[in-house]
């Protein structure tokens, strides 16, 4: 079924999935609020959806099912990009239903799961989502394995996928005893991303490209998502993970694993995922030597915080990955709270040529971007390439010009797929290419154990700013941070 999917997505055509059943844990929370209800319905309005489906909502908190169809109107109401109204939202709202997961009421979700069945008819196929806090997640699963609800049904399980080695390597074995590996869909909505899938076409579909995506030619790759959000009154969670657990370890380090990897032999989900973990074995361990932990000031005033926190509200990371490909380059990433500035851009910056030819200060930092590919993954997403131009006049004296591929100007915005949309989509299409891996997800914990049991202390930030800054350009030196209107851009002068 998924390479049926992916070969026809890359031919140019959608598929639609076949019959379902879809049971949404947590149909309450703030997940499936803002994303998950607004997004199935934009799915169903776009004849994305099965040709009959049944959605039943559950949560430990009781609604009736009118309940549960007027919580899912509000939501796509205040969330969604189409409007509930008329004939589409009618027959997607005769679609939901509701039971509870409260304690002892399995045989109410049992009852209600069959009765689907028997209204859609034949043998649906059946998707578990567990939109629900991590430490629920083991029990749930165990849960419908005791039920008989996980035979012949899939589940996406939500990030964070453990908090250390340990603990997802016991998440890992109870989802793969209950559901098995093929039926596992870890879900992370980076991926689902347009800008992140486009990578792997601007690399292997442009020759022009991949040939310079290397050691040889690029110095350094910066993956920074700083956020202007304070942790919006979350802290009994964020005050047990944290930035690099929330974000860097999830996120961030498996937009490495697009970036980094080899060329696969296709774009199945086997070879794509085979790649994606190669570069991850070759990650070095993460030495908290190169590691930069800060804490907003204000941050443990925030209800749910412990006194005297020694949570990071933002890291930055300086990672290796000791293959032939990428052997000395550093990998930058950082991520935090109250940052000043909300983006999600990644920068790849190429050796510089010898300049003996032109009369200019080799250490003078130039204005903007140059020699840079920047690539922003917030949608819509851009690609910009940054180079050095001669300016108009009598000297040669050059200056910073800039490429730029915009998705918004080139293809029509009702073509593309929320990042969700699209991954739910592709869990009910059974392909798992842009899902996560239990080796890959073991992996990424392996290389942080170093970092979990020794971090180096949180230095205070103010709100507003960049973070600790001068242990930031410390990490990233002999380059620096760079965001577009956000501080210097890097100095000419190339590593030495």
């Amino acid at each position: 079924m998924s390479e049926t999917s992916r070969t026809a997505r890359i031919r140019g055509s959608i598929p639609r999935p076949g019959n379902h059943i879809i049971v949404m844990f947590g149909a309450t929370g703030d997940l499936a609020r803002r994303k998950l209800l607004p997004g199935l319905f934009r799915l169903a309005a776009a004849n994305l959806m099965p040709d009959r489906y049944q959605i039943i909502g559950s949560a430990r908190r009781g609604l009736t099912d009118d309940q549960f169809r007027e919580h899912a109107r509000q939501a796509t109401i205040e969330f969604g990009d189409v409007k509930p109204t008329g004939e589409p939202w009618d027959a997607f709202a005769s679609r939901l239903s509701f039971a509870s997961a409260a304690p002892g009421a399995t045989g109410t979700l049992t009852a209600a799961v069959e009765r689907a069945e028997r209204e859609i008819g034949g043998s649906p196929a059946r998707l578990c989502h567990l939109a629900i806090p991590p430490a629920a997640f083991q029990s749930t699963v165990t849960m419908l394995g005791d039920a008989g609800l996980a035979r012949g049904s899939s589940v996406i399980v939500e990030k964070p996928f453990g908090s250390d080695l340990a603990s997802a390597c016991a998440l890992n074995q109870t989802v793969d005893a209950v559901f098995g590996e093929p039926r596992v869909y870890r879900i992370d909505h980076f991926l689902g991303k347009e800008s992140i899938d486009n990578i792997l076409a601007f690399r292997f579909a442009n020759g022009l490209f991949e040939p310079v995506w290397n050691r040889m030619h690029i110095a350094y790759v910066q993956i920074d998502v700083p956020e202007t959000l304070s942790i919006e009154g979350r802290g009994d969670f964020y005050d047990r993970n944290g930035a690099y657990r929330d974000m860097i370890v999830t996120h961030l380090f498996q937009v490495l694993g697009f970036l980094a990897m080899e060329p696969p032999t296709s774009l199945d989900a086997g070879h794509l995922r085979d790649e994606k973990v190669k570069v991850f074995d070759a990650l070095k361990p993460i030495d908290p030597a190169h590691v930069v932990r800060g804490q907003y000031a204000g941050y443990r005033d925030e209800p749910g915080v412990a006194p005297g926190s020694q949570t990071d509200t933002m890291t930055a990371v300086r990672a290796e990955v000791d293959n032939w490909r990428w052997a000395g380059v550093p990998f930058l990433l950082r991520s935090g709270k109250c940052l000043a500035a909300s983006r999600q851009l990644i920068t790849l910056g190429f050796h510089q040529p010898p300049m003996l030819m032109f009369s200019i200060d080799r250490g003078r930092a130039l204005p903007g971007r140059r020699n840079e590919i920047t690539i922003d993954f917030a949608d819509p997403g851009t690609i910009t390439i940054g180079f050095l131009a001669k300016e108009p006049g009598a000297t040669m004296s050059l200056g910073a010009a800039e490429m730029a591929f915009r998705y918004a100007d080139a293809f029509p915005a009702a073509q593309g797929l929320e990042a969700y949309e699209r991954l739910l989509l592709d869990a009910m299409l059974g392909d798992q290419t842009l899902f996560t891996r239990a080796d890959g997800v073991e992996r990424l914990w392996e290389i942080s154990t170093p970092l979990l049991d020794d971090p180096p202390p949180v230095q205070p930030y103010a709100p507003g700013s960049w973070g600790p800054q001068p242990a930031l350009d410390r990490l990233a030196a002999p380059y620096r941070w760079h965001l577009p209107g956000a501080g210097s851009p890097p100095v000419l002068a190339d590593s030495p």
